[in-house]
């Protein structure tokens, strides 16, 4: 067991674990867990060595999002979007904050999704003003995860001249931004994923990560790999979890009757098969979009824009079919299979959908633009 692993498994029993259930019935935000996280080096996984990270690849980040959304989905929600920020900061961030992110002592988050453009995160209606040295955003952010208990946001407006999107490191302390909560969802119920208000929020103008007008290159270039591959070990997590559920109670649940165990039974047991397959699909299908981004495939692109639907689609029918499966006993909270059902739930929504990931896929194999042409104003 490498050593990153072997501090994962530490901080799962010491700290995630213990507190997954009563994160989720209070909605607290995993402060414990994420300050843990940090300690044991996770934070800092995949920032470079020269700055003080682990300098350890995707693979390795995605098998720690795995193994948190398989206990609390809303630690491992924190962590993933952390991962996805701390790509654009690596890429043209600040070394102090790099360092402090290599050290564990700096969580940060995406702040992309917006009122007035919703899940199209490639469509910001924000804006940024420059004078002189500083530049004044203004915005309306929609959901963004550790809303309030992130360090920094990674933060999209409109380009200060011309089109295209800009990105900015943004930190949590800037006077101007306003928090507003609680957050209470159906699931992730800690990942304190709240609007965000930006009124005159003044940063240096060298906050800039990348150029001006060229964010959405390193949105899709370096973010959205990231992004989609993590969501996808987290579904891959989420149904994994449960499909061991579903297993422990068709294995111990029995029909005194019949003298028999549920798993004795053929219906019940074709359907957990379909459900084993279904998992094993998903892993499959992310162990090949990960070999691609290694290895330079030309696939690579496609499995990108097809991972994060593929295992999301595959979480919600895993979790429908073991509800079904476990009956009234799913509905008893301390089975943990409700919690992990109604995390399962949140891939489908979150930006980019299933829906708009199915569009990009479809324009690509028929090599259309992932993007229409602006509309011009008569």
């Amino acid at each position: 067991m490498t050593q990153y692993r072997a501090a994962l498994q530490a901080v799962l029993d010491a700290e995630v674990r213990p507190h997954a259930a009563e994160v989720d019935r209070t909605g607290e935000y995993p402060r414990a867990a994420i300050a843990a996280l940090g300690a044991a080096g996770l934070l800092g996984l995949t920032s470079a060595r020269e700055v003080g990270g682990a300098g350890l690849g995707l693979d390795a980040a995605a098998e720690v999002i795995e193994a948190l959304a398989g206990v609390c989905g809303s630690t491992a929600m924190v962590t993933l979007m952390h991962y996805a920020a701390t790509a654009a900061i690596e890429h043209s961030g600040p070394e102090d904050v790099r360092r402090a992110i290599a050290d564990g002592r700096h969580v940060t988050t995406l702040a992309f999704s917006e009122r007035g453009s919703r899940s199209h995160f490639w469509a910001p209606q924000s804006t940024a003003t420059a004078t002189g040295d500083k530049v004044s955003l203004n915005a309306r952010k929609s959901w963004v995860t550790s809303a309030g208990e992130a360090q920094s946001y990674v933060w999209s407006s409109l380009p200060l001249a011309g089109d295209g999107m800009t990105l900015w490191l943004v930190p949590a302390a800037t006077t101007g931004l306003e928090v507003a909560g609680p957050f209470d969802g159906v699931g992730l119920r800690g990942n304190a994923s709240r609007p965000i208000a930006a009124n005159d929020a003044v940063v240096a103008a060298d906050a800039i990560i990348g150029t001006d007008g060229a964010g959405l290159e390193v949105a899709l270039g370096i973010v959205l790999p990231v992004f989609t591959v993590l969501s996808a070990a987290f579904s891959l997590g989420v149904s994994e979890r449960l499909a061991t559920l579903a297993a422990e109670h068709l294995t111990h649940a029995r029909l005194d009757h019949l003298g028999q165990s549920l798993a004795e039974q053929p219906v019940p047991r074709a359907a957990f098969a379909r459900t084993r397959t279904s998992v094993d699909t998903t892993r499959a299908f992310l162990a090949a979009t990960l070999a691609a981004l290694a290895t330079g495939d030309p696939a690579a692109q496609l499995r990108v824009l097809q991972v994060k639907a593929v295992a999301g689609e595959v979480a919600v029918s895993v979790a429908g079919e073991v509800m079904r499966l476990a009956g009234g006993s799913a509905f008893r909270k301390e089975l943990g299979i409700e919690r992990h059902f109604r995390d399962a739930l949140a891939a489908r929504v979150m930006a980019p959908t299933t829906e708009a990931l199915e569009d990009f896929t479809g324009r690509a194999v028929l090599g259309l633009p992932l993007f229409d042409a602006p509309a011009v104003p008569a």
